[in-house]
């Protein structure tokens, strides 16, 4: 058997009119995963098995989504072949692969990965936008940042983040590290709420943001986040905000597998 080359690549997303990243089994469902598969068959001719950084929800977009795959093909990163422009080729406009590079064998994109990024985006003003309204949740009622900004406060470091996780595929612990968790205006009628952590579970950043913006508009004391966290109960915490404000920004890896990492 011919020894195999590894490929990563990152690649960006409208998740719009899609069921998420993963392959869904339902007839019907497109998926992101599928689509770049399939792609990536036509432009390899052969059967790919693709990996990603994680799986994102339906309606979800991704700037930076980091993906692998191995193939027969002999490449030589020396002759610089533009395997993003040749795969681009192949998919819709609504996604692009960016960057790609030959990976040591050692790199898996979902395994490898130490933390990651997300971004959530809302339109804050009395009406809502036409040209927005997939890439960002409408609030009407005016934000107050600093309430928001005092709530998330709770949620740095390491906690049990039970109560902000959906139902969805059984996980050996829902204990998370979070290292950044900030709300800031992105311009003067779009809020912009940033978070990085060692790994989320299903839906956990909308439902934080849902009951970010729960407490908010209900007046409640910002501490309520830190005894909503330590409740470990779902039913304690707010409802998830919709899947179009929500985007993966980053995935980020260990120095020494980027550096081993030859960019094509």
């Amino acid at each position: 058997m011919s020894e195999k080359t590894k490929i990563r690549f990152t690649v960006a997303y409208d998740g719009t009119g899609f069921c998420g990243w993963q392959k869904q089994k339902q007839e019907g469902q497109i998926s992101v995963a599928h689509v770049v598969e399939q792609a990536l068959e036509k432009v390899f001719n052969e059967k790919i098995t693709l990996f990603a950084s994680g799986r994102t929800d339906a309606g979800v977009h991704a700037l930076n989504q980091v993906c692998h795959f191995s193939t027969h093909r002999k490449i030589d990163p020396a002759k610089k072949w533009d395997l993003c422009w040749a795969l681009n080729s192949q998919l819709p406009p609504s996604i692009v692969a960016k960057k790609a590079w030959i990976a040591p064998e050692d790199f898996h994109a979902t395994l490898s990965a130490t933390h990651k990024t997300y971004r959530y985006l809302i339109v804050n003003r009395p009406r809502p936008s036409a040209h927005l309204n997939r890439y960002a949740e409408w609030v009407r009622k005016p934000l107050n940042i600093e309430h928001l900004q005092e709530s998330s406060k709770f949620l740095l470091g390491k906690h049990d983040f039970k109560s902000f996780q959906s139902v969805g595929t059984p996980i050996l612990t829902t204990v998370r590290e979070i290292y950044q968790a900030d709300w800031e205006w992105r311009r003067p009628d779009v809020l912009q709420f940033t978070i990085t952590g060692s790994g989320f579970l299903k839906q956990m950043v909308r439902n934080i943001v849902g009951t970010s913006l729960m407490l908010e508009q209900k007046g409640m004391n910002p501490v309520k986040m830190q005894e909503i966290l330590q409740a470990e109960d779902r039913k304690k915490a707010g409802p998830s905000a919709p899947a179009q404000g929500l985007y993966l920004m980053r995935v980020f890896y260990p120095q020494d597998l980027d550096n081993r990492c030859l960019e094509l």
